[in-house]
């Protein structure tokens, strides 16, 4: 019986090691019903070995996860409810569907080892194939079907016997880059369909960006920040969060307090408001200001205004939706993105302009 007012997949300070290695240290998560929550980290932060723990193909050795406010695994109380147990689908990195089967084989196989009546499994696999856009396909071989496909026949044996949550592990990591995108639009859409609980694992940012109700952070076994999309963008909790998600261009300096306002001269000479909250902030100490690439404005022109920094564009990239510019401001070289239809040549005088959403200031400890 789920408790009233529980989250929906809850994990309590759960822990695995691998020898010396601690893979998950101290992980506390709840995840609410009929969210899509990602994941998010670099290979070997433990995003996969947690996916792995609630699905029930590892053992944590501390901890407790519970579903639906029942507790499936207890490592002090050796409890563990075996994976099939569970009711959880899972979709692994690799398609993982069996070549010598038909499509609707593939997908009818958890059915018939839960030992559904005949006509039951038909009707569940044909309305699967139609919910993922395989209708035309029962009858074909895994080996007759692209990357896509296949992946979309995986989709479909982990749905199709209607599991309270889907656990997926880089699911689209093996496909190309156009093909990933219209995956991930996809995705959301059976999501929002089946109104069923998605976990996804990923290490890319954009994944988790289009795909995610709410992201968690992962770095070294550890929860950085749990959030939505633009929490954990524009608002980073840790200096991991911020330097991990999209690019960040970092300016140190120290604040002053003016009149009441609080200012930040910046080591490269411009001085400016502070745009963003500095309540916990003081006149006189160090900080690091931190902007994202693309929120600092370029302007053109030999001279800068009250709040600008000088700079040399040194660096020129064209990647397509935007411009990419390296350019010289005092004796450091920054890394700046431009999406509008300005072009500057490399040599150009310019003028880098800060504030907008994305800024943060860190104290120097």
């Amino acid at each position: 019986m789920e408790q009233a007012g529980s989250p929906f997949l809850k994990l309590d300070r759960i822990g695995k090691r691998f020898g010396d290695l601690a893979a998950v240290s101290d992980l506390s998560l709840s995840i609410e019903e009929g969210e899509i929550f990602t994941l998010l980290g670099p290979s070997g932060c433990g995003k996969s070995t947690t996916l792995r723990m609630i699905a029930g193909l590892e053992y944590p050795d501390a901890g407790a996860v519970s579903l639906r406010g029942e507790t499936i695994v207890d490592a002090e109380e050796g409890r563990f409810a075996p994976p099939e147990a569970r009711n959880m689908g899972m979709v692994f990195q690799s398609y993982a569907v069996w070549p010598h089967m038909t499509v609707f084989d593939n997908i009818a196989f958890p059915l018939r080892l839960r030992r559904r009546r005949r006509s039951e499994v038909r009707d569940r696999v044909l309305e699967t194939l139609a919910l993922v856009g395989l209708a035309e396909s029962a009858e074909d071989y895994p080996w007759q079907l692209s990357g896509g496909m296949q992946q979309r026949v995986a989709l479909a044996r982990a749905i199709v016997y209607q599991p309270d949550i889907l656990l997926l592990d880089e699911p689209l990591s093996n496909l190309d880059a156009k093909l990933r995108e219209q995956m991930r639009v996809e995705l959301k859409e059976l999501q929002r369909k089946l109104g069923t609980t998605f976990l996804f694992v990923t290490h890319d940012q954009a994944e988790a960006m289009v795909l995610s109700t709410r992201i968690a952070v992962l770095n070294r076994g550890r929860v950085e920040q749990v959030g939505t999309p633009s929490d954990v963008y524009e608002r980073p909790a840790t200096p991991f969060s911020r330097d991990f998600l999209g690019q960040s261009v970092l300016f140190p300096g120290r604040m002053e307090n003016r009149g009441g306002e609080l200012w930040i001269q910046l080591d490269l000479g411009a001085r400016l408001r502070l745009p963003c909250d500095g309540s916990a902030l003081r006149g006189g100490e160090r900080v690091t200001m931190a902007c994202r690439a693309e929120g600092i404005r370029i302007r053109p022109g030999d001279t800068a205004v009250d709040g600008e920094i000088p700079a040399v564009v040194e660096d020129v990239i064209y990647a397509g939706e935007r411009m990419e510019y390296a350019v010289r401001a005092g004796e450091r070289r920054l890394a700046l993105r431009c999406f509008d239809d300005r072009r500057f040549a490399p040599g150009a005088r310019v003028n880098l302009g800060i504030g907008g959403r994305g800024v943060t200031v860190w104290t120097d400890d």
